[in-house]
C-alpha cells in the first residue's frame, strides 16, 4: 500500500492530534483530527459519494466540537 503525500500528512496529523488530546490539549488535538481526516478523505479516490463526503462531515462535526469546547482555564 503506497500512500500518497497528502494521504501522508493526513494520518500523521491524526496521530499527532490523538497524542495532543491524551496529554490534555484536547481542542488542539480535534482541530489536528478534523484537519487530518478531511485530508485523507480529499486524498483517496472514492468511487461513493458516501465514502468521500461522511468523513468530510465527520471532519467538520470535530471541528465544530474543538470550537464549542470551554477552554478549560
Amino acid at each position: 500500500m503506497s500512500l500518497s503525500r497528502p494521504s501522508f500528512l493526513g494520518y500523521g496529523l491524526v496521530v499527532l492530534g490523538a497524542a495532543l488530546g491524551a496529554f490534555g490539549m484536547v481542542q488542539v488535538g480535534l482541530v489536528c483530527i478534523a484537519m487530518g481526516m478531511a485530508g485523507v478523505s480529499l486524498a483517496t479516490k472514492a468511487l461513493s459519494r458516501v465514502e468521500r463526503y461522511l468523513p468530510l462531515a465527520l471532519a467538520l462535526g470535530l471541528f465544530l466540537l474543538a470550537l464549542a469546547l470551554p477552554s478549560g482555564r
